[in-house]
């Protein structure tokens, strides 16, 4: 398994770089556009499987799809855009359940809502950070934050953790929870420097490590968030399409669960 993971992560690191560095903005609202319709699919799959559920998974399909024209919106307005998706989301949702004299559940809509807001709004928040000033810069944050806190909390946690604390994630430990802090505030801080050396930034340090013990904090949050869906739906993992990590929620759900907290702590360090 750990080869597995290892493995996986060597291909997937890179193509992200290579995305995020190099891609224009339309490559990367797209890229991000597929990731959520991706995570979308393996979210409404789980209840539909469990039969907990049964999503409107069209109009989640929809939301997702708008992510790729998000950089046609001025970035002046893209907030105010990405929080219409809510009232006009909750309208449509609405409309179903009347138009289908209760067919469509509440329970159907309340799982179909909640996914658009967590599968989609929240990944809106990546490319929106990505066309900041000094927006590839800073996108990293959000990575190394996510990454840097799940490596040391698998490592230590694995190796020395013996402290379980959820039924939510049997295998999380005290020694893994606060080695994944470490490791997120560690990750976020080397690339402050090699961002200060190498692009003659001034980021503040101190700044940097409160705004990454946070995010670190936000993402393993989000793994368990992550974890509760599965455990209420009975699977394992949303998915088998990362060798070794399950499916791309599985993998992705630290990044996805810290980018709206990122946008706005980033915005403060911009303003201090």
């Amino acid at each position: 398994m750990d080869i597995k993971r290892v493995a996986s992560a060597t291909v997937i690191l890179p193509v992200v770089g290579i995305i995020l560095i190099w891609g224009n903005k339309y490559i990367v609202d797209i890229t991000f556009s597929i990731m959520a319709i991706m995570c979308l699919h393996e979210y409404f799959k789980a209840f539909r499987v469990s039969g907990k559920a049964n999503p409107l998974e069209w109009i989640g399909y929809v939301a997702a799809v708008c992510i790729a024209f998000i950089h046609l919106i001025p970035s002046e307005i893209a907030l105010f855009s990405v929080g219409a998706i809510i009232p006009i989301s909750i309208l449509v949702l609405f409309a179903n359940v009347i138009s289908t004299n209760l067919k469509v559940t509440i329970n159907d809509i309340a799982i179909t809502f909640f996914g658009i807001v967590y599968l989609v709004l929240f990944v809106m928040f990546l490319p929106i950070i990505r066309e900041m000033e000094n927006g590839k810069i800073l996108i990293w944050y959000v990575m190394w934050a996510a990454w840097g806190t799940d490596v040391m909390a698998y490592v230590v946690g694995k190796n020395f953790g013996k402290h379980k604390y959820l039924k939510i994630s049997p295998n999380k430990t005290v020694e893994g929870t606060i080695a994944g802090m470490i490791g997120g505030v560690a990750a976020c801080l080397l690339y402050t420097a090699i961002c200060n050396q190498v692009w003659n930034l001034e980021i503040n340090y101190l700044y940097i490590g409160i705004i990454s013990l946070v995010l670190s904090i936000i993402g393993q949050i989000g793994d368990l968030a992550a974890s509760s869906i599965k455990r209420y739906n009975g699977i394992k993992d949303f998915s088998n399409l990362i060798p070794g990590h399950g499916g791309m929620l599985d993998r992705f759900d630290s990044v996805i669960f810290i980018a709206p907290f990122a946008y706005f702590l980033l915005k403060v360090l911009i303003l201090l």
